[in-house]
């Protein structure tokens, strides 16, 4: 465990931002089902609400340094190829 001042701040900063992160993340996994659900039921319109949540949630994640910005292009390219296969 940290002994100085600033050591035990930081430790509590990171245990805060760790807790944050990780909501994020969880929250990030949870709207790619959700979009890959709504894939495979053919629901268009609920499709494209659920699209546009993910690409705001995972520009949200990469402005905030949760995740790097091109894992967030990345996985919102892959949902985006995805809805756009069914489509056709």
């Amino acid at each position: 465990m940290a002994n100085h001042k600033s050591a035990l701040k930081r430790a509590r900063q990171n245990e805060l931002s760790r807790l944050r992160n990780k909501a994020v993340k969880t929250k990030a996994k949870s709207i790619v089902k959700d979009v890959r659900a709504s894939v495979e039921e053919s629901s268009n319109g609920d499709v494209m609400a659920k699209l546009t949540a993910a690409q705001s949630l995972f520009d949200k994640a990469s402005k905030k340094g949760v995740i790097h910005k091109k894992t967030a292009a990345r996985k919102i390219s892959r949902l985006v190829k995805l809805v756009n296969s069914t489509k056709t």
